[in-house]
């Protein structure tokens, strides 16, 4: 079980636990959770966790080392344009970190071939970016105790030294 005030990832979004308390009509007991990026949201989960819905934020030491093995992460390849998308969302849905990675870098990848040859960056591959760092960075940066900014300068900091 988890304690009021530590973090957890709901779904894919981080969140806060702002208090455990249980409904007075079915006995059952919620963690009352709040998305760090939107505190304007709140919402219950049973803290039986049956769905499966909640887990753990990443060790800093796991967080360490999922950074080193960045360079080793393959960006995808050989994806026809019609099928990227389902695949940025397959991704995106599992939840694991390594793929939020290789959707970060293939996005990264598909659109600055695409400012080199003078071609506008494609808004699907902006959009998987962006939602991957946001996923990616906002459980990061509790682990590294840190904000969203400086964790994403730090992980490209750190990744520049091991390439060299």
């Amino acid at each position: 079980m988890y304690k009021a005030n530590s973090y957890v990832v709901y779904k894919k979004d981080v969140c806060k636990i702002k208090e455990i308390r249980k409904n007075k009509l079915n006995g059952i007991e919620y963690y009352i959770l709040s998305p760090i990026d939107d505190k304007s949201l709140i919402i219950d989960v049973p803290t039986d966790n049956k769905m499966g819905y909640l887990r753990k934020i990443i060790s800093k030491k796991d967080a360490e080392q999922l950074i080193n093995n960045i360079p080793n992460i393959k960006p995808l390849t050989n994806i026809d344009d019609k099928y990227i998308e389902r695949k940025y969302k397959e991704l995106l849905a599992s939840g694991i970190h390594e793929n939020l990675i290789k959707i970060i870098k293939t996005t990264y990848l598909r659109n600055n071939e695409r400012i080199k040859n003078n071609k506008k960056i494609s808004e699907k591959d902006s959009n998987y970016f962006h939602q991957a760092e946001k996923y990616l960075y906002n459980e990061l940066a509790i682990s590294l105790h840190m904000d969203f900014l400086e964790t994403k300068n730090y992980i490209i900091n750190k990744v520049q030294e091991i390439l060299k």
